[in-house]
This record gives C-alpha cells, structure tokens and sequence, in this order.
C-alpha cells in the first residue's frame, strides 16, 4: 500500500481493547488519511485491562478513571468510534462487514482485534450459575466486587492458579475475605514458569491465609440456599459464598473462522500481522503471528504484544514494512510484590537464581533462564534493575558470563554481565 491510498481507503477495525484503539491512533499518526472506524461490543469507553484483577478489585480504580484515550481524543483524531456494536459477519467477497443490527460498513482494509474469551470449563452447576463469575471484562469486575459487598466477609473460591487467579486472591484477600484457591496441577502457574517463581508465590499466598490446594479438581458446582457447594474429584467438599473462575482464555476467533480465514490456537498471520487475506490483519489476543526473532508463531497475551503489533500494522498499511519481532515482557502485581518478566521461557534447561542482598525492604530476587548458553528470559521479583538489565541482554542477543552473574557482589550492569555482543552493542 502507499500513502496515496491511505489518503482515501476506508480502514475498519473491530474491537476496541489495547489493540484495537492503539492501532487507529497509530494509523493516525503513521499518515493514515482515509476514514477510520472503531467498533466494539461493549458499551463502555475503552479502558485498561490489567487493573481489574489488581487495583480494580481492590477498590482504588473505577475503569471511568482511566479510559485508554479520552473520548473527545477520538473525534479529535477523525476516529469514528462506534459502541455497543456487534459484528455479525464479514464478507470478504464484497470487502463489508454485517453488524448484528443488519447495517453493512464497506472496508479497504480490515482490522480484527477480538480479543480472548475466557475459558468456561464443562463443570456441571458452572454455566448460568450467576455466582460463579470469570474476570475479564470491567462488568465481571463490578459483578465480583457487587458481590463481595453484598455478603460481607465471604467466603470466595477461586478456580484456577495461574496469574489471574493469583492477581485476584492477593485482592480478595487484602479486603478480608476468606479465599480458598483450587488447582488442578500439582504447582502453580502451569507451564509458564520455574518451580522456584511457582513456589515463590505459593509461600506467599499461604502466608497470607490463602487456602491453596494443589492436584484438586473441581468435579461439580451445586447450589444451597445462597452457597455455592464444590465438589472435588477426590470427594471433598467446599461451601462459598462466590466463585471466581480463573482457568484461562481462548482467542476469539468465531468471526474470522466464520469468514474463512486460517485459524488454528488463534488467527493466523504473518510477521505483519495480515491473514491470509491480504486486505484483513489481525492483532492483539486473538492474533497468531508469525514472530520474527523467535522463528515460530506465537499469540501472546499481553499489553506490550497489543500495542507493537497495532505499529506494525500501522506500519505495513501505510507504506512501510516493520516486521514483528518484539521481545514480549509482562507483569504481575500481588500484595506488595511486583514480578517483572521479559522473554520466553519455553525451552530452557538450565535456571540461575540471584538473591540481592537486602538490609531492609522486600526481597530482590531474579530468575535467568538459558538454553545451554544462550538466555532466554529474566523474571524479577522486586527487582526492577534485574529486568532493565535482563531486557538489555536479550534484546542484544548477548552471551551472559554465568559466573558473573551468580557472583552477588558482581553489580548488575550488561556490560560487566555481557561475554561477546552477538547483535548490537550494548
């Protein structure tokens, strides 16, 4: 495409979470002339995700507090934001999508950022159970935080231990509640990091009177009154007032396999985010890309991943080819405790913990996972030079001497840390 198209093609984008409001603003600012329109189900102005499970349930925010652009930031940027809207189809033949009110919007380019659903597991007594609640949107928020009020100090179990499950009994707990937390694995936080950051937050959440109870599977969800009876496999039974449900997503890819676009664990795309349509791209959530540094294709779920996949496609619609090779990086707030994650782990055979010496305050703790030589990610507890420094090294690609780093008295830096700079210098 050239900036001379852009001047007048009509671009669409559905969905209006990190990705899809990122990427018409950076259509805006990469030279984007032509009309833009932003459709989302959801009535409310785009806002903040990661809060929900954080500060949100906490009671600090409301999502009013912090919307992800003004609303008058969209009428300013010629950005045709359409609420409250449901996208019934997309008809690639005629280059329109169909909305649910049966009003058609023609498109030049097509934008899908729908996002994850989150996993309802098949546990009898869970669907349609108004008590047993996922956390994904601003309304499951409200509805848990509606429900936490209503009964006082209650009694919460929470299914699944992963990090949202983690975020939201750190929340829940620091409001009184009573929380027990059902994982079916025997540790924590699945495949997505080490024993030691798993059993890290085990001790922790324990500490804080979290019931957590491994290899525990949830086999039914009965009612009682106003209580919710869970029923393991192994027989034991649990009385609460709410359920949370915290067991994953699932990338919302209904439309674009309904349209007959590649799908498989996501939409597919290539290293600039486009389908195997040429005029759709897909982003965000939802979107299975083919990663450039990693050699693979990966969906990752994450802020950063929304917001650099939008560039790219900013990018690629304007004129100019930025492939997607971002270094993912996450993070995860619990109690007082902030983990710092930079990198794919998946691989890794060999761990190299670092323990900062503290005289007072929070542990500084970090985690370095290599494959043989080469490191692959950093997670850092408390520590956020441990992941500046980590993010400088993998984004450099360099050899780390693995003495030196175990060697605590060896300051942190990647130029003490770095044995020979394998893509850029540091």
């Amino acid at each position: 495409m050239t900036n001379s198209m852009s001047s007048s093609a009509n671009c669409v984008i559905i969905g209006a979470s990190h990705a899809g409001v990122n990427c018409a603003f950076s259509l805006r600012q990469a030279g984007w002339n032509g009309p833009i329109v932003l459709i989302d189900a959801q009535a409310q102005l785009p806002y903040h995700r990661p809060p929900l499970s954080k500060s949100y349930l906490l009671g600090n925010k409301k999502t009013d507090d912090k919307p992800l652009k003004a609303a008058e930031s969209y009428a300013e940027t010629n950005i045709d934001l359409r609420l409250g809207e449901c996208v019934a189809s997309i008809d690639r033949a005629r280059k329109h999508i169909v909305l649910k009110s049966k009003e058609e919007l023609p498109y030049d380019k097509l934008v899908i950022a729908t996002g994850a659903e989150p996993i309802l597991p098949p546990i009898p007594g869970l669907q349609g159970n108004a008590k047993v609640i996922p956390l994904r949107t601003a309304a499951h928020a409200h509805q848990i935080l509606q429900e936490l009020d209503r009964s006082g100090l209650p009694q919460v179990g929470i299914i699944g231990g992963g990090y949202i499950g983690l975020e939201v009994a750190a929340a829940i707990r620091q409001k009184e509640a009573k929380v027990t937390l059902f994982e079916r694995e025997n540790n924590l936080l699945g495949r997505v990091t080490s024993p030691y950051i798993a059993d890290y937050f085990l001790q922790l959440h324990r500490s804080r009177g979290v019931n957590i109870l491994l290899n525990h599977t949830v086999a039914s969800i009965t009612e009682n009154g106003d209580k919710q009876i869970v029923e393991c496999s192994d027989g034991s039974t649990y009385s609460f007032d709410l359920i949370v449900l915290g067991v994953g997503v699932y990338p919302a890819v209904g439309l674009a396999a309904q349209a007959g676009l590649n799908t498989s664990d996501g939409l597919e795309v290539n290293k600039y985010c486009q389908t195997s349509d040429p005029n759709i791209y897909g982003i965000g959530d939802c979107a299975l890309c083919d990663h450039q540094r990693y050699g693979k294709k990966l969906r990752i779920e994450s802020v950063q991943n929304a917001v650099d996949q939008a560039k790219v496609v900013a990018c690629h619609l304007t004129g100019r080819d930025l492939a997607y090779d971002s270094i993912p990086w996450f993070w995860s707030d619990q109690y007082e405790v902030k983990l710092q994650m930079v990198g794919l782990q998946y691989g890794y055979n060999e761990t190299l913990v670092r323990h900062e010496p503290q005289t007072e305050g929070p542990d500084k703790i970090s985690v370095w996972y290599f494959e043989d030589e080469k490191l692959l990610a950093v997670d850092a507890i408390n520590d956020g030079k441990a992941y500046v420094v980590g993010s400088r090294l993998l984004q450099a690609e360099h050899i780390v001497d693995k003495a030196l780093l175990a060697d605590i008295s060896v300051p942190l830096h990647p130029k003490k840390l770095a044995i020979t700079p394998s893509r850029t210098t540091l």
